[in-house]
């Protein structure tokens, strides 16, 4: 496994632990607010573990594609992710 789906992988830990903690928020019916920032963190661990991973596809898959001469399809691919990222 590369670096970056290391980091990914243990962003995600943190993350399901986040989402345990919010559900156990959810069940003790805590403050709204406090549950919302809550779940704004773990949508933004979510979207740094995305980048951590996208960032391990450039580093290898596509930059592999790329010296091979069939990088083409590798770039299409990450487009098509940042039109879903920025939508």
């Amino acid at each position: 496994m590369n670096k970056g789906k290391e980091n990914a992988l243990k962003k995600l830990k943190i993350t399901r632990g986040q989402l345990d903690g919010v559900i156990k928020m959810l069940e003790e019916d805590r403050y709204c607010v406090d549950i919302s920032t809550q779940i704004l963190a773990i949508i933004g661990m979510l979207r740094k573990s995305n980048v951590d991973i996208l960032e391990a596809h450039l580093k290898t898959c596509v930059a592999d594609a790329l010296m091979e001469g069939h990088g083409d399809e590798k770039i299409e691919e990450i487009i098509h992710i940042i039109d879903k990222y920025i939508k």
